[in-house]
């Protein structure tokens, strides 16, 4: 943790990650502060611990492996309005409710047009190279919306380098730019990732840029009638959707069984 980025995009962004004690500090194994000794010379705080990273080409897949199992149909659809969605039921009935986990999309679709939707970009390299540990820092001195992390990826997928948080930017494409300053962090960082070397001695895999649903306000997940067809709203994750995903859909399971299973009444 660096100070001077307690007020930049990328530290409000890592905010309960970054604090001293976070909140998390006795649920994951190893936790400890870092003594002085062992941080950079721009670092005033760090600690470590032990945690997962998921590899999520190989962690989707089985998600959907895991619904198919269970009998859940997938269509593709292009929808205007979520009421549209009625109609796909695989019976060829309406359907009694919908869950709208539409993301970033909520933002224009007809009967939700949540305007407290914003999109984040994040844009990475994933490399070959590994360096058998995860790094994190609260930004750069490259611009308050660029951070870095290193991020390697279980049974063979790669390690992730990142990385940036441009609110409120819908650009798709890549910055070449950004690109070499996100893999110059990235070794200067985590020098392991390259023997010491510079980013010429990175195995690049492919060049990513994606947009964070983040929603002002927080991640909604409520139930409401959109013209009459009871809906549950799961959506507005940001950056998180990996990690918040078990704990939310618990939250909109429960939603849904109040609107199928009603009470009965007294």
């Amino acid at each position: 943790m660096r100070n001077k980025d307690v007020n930049s995009s990328t530290g409000k962004y890592f905010a309960e990650k970054l604090k001293a004690e976070p909140w998390y500090k006795d649920l994951v194994p190893d936790f400890r502060q870092l003594p002085r000794d062992q941080l950079g010379a721009e670092y005033d705080d760090g600690h470590t611990f032990t945690s997962v990273c998921i590899n999520t080409a190989i962690y989707l897949p089985w998600l959907a492996s895991q619904c198919l199992l269970k009998g859940v149909i997938f269509k593709r659809a292009n929808l205007r309005h979520i009421c549209d969605a009625t109609k796909l039921h695989h019976s060829g009935r309406k359907a009694d409710l919908i869950v709208n986990c539409t993301g970033l999309s909520a933002f224009k679709l007809g009967g939700v047009a949540d305007q407290n939707m914003i999109p984040i970009r994040g844009q990475t390299v994933l490399v070959r190279n590994e360096a058998n540990v995860m790094c994190l820092s609260s930004g750069t001195d490259d611009g308050q919306e660029e951070g870095c992390y290193v991020m390697q990826r279980a049974a063979g997928g790669g390690t992730l380098l990142g990385g940036s948080y441009q609110r409120g930017s819908w650009e798709s494409q890549l910055d070449p730019s950004l690109a070499v300053r996100i893999m110059q962090r990235a070794v200067k960082l985590c020098p392991a990732l390259t023997g010491g070397k510079g980013i010429e001695h990175l195995d690049i895999i492919r060049h990513g840029v994606g947009l964070r649903p983040y929603r002002h306000g927080g991640t909604r997940i409520e139930k409401e009638r959109v013209d009459g067809v009871w809906t549950v709203h799961n959506y507005g994750h940001g950056g998180t959707g990996y990690q918040s995903s078990y704990g939310c859909s618990k939250k909109a399971l429960k939603l849904i069984k109040e609107v199928l299973i009603p009470r009965p009444s007294l």
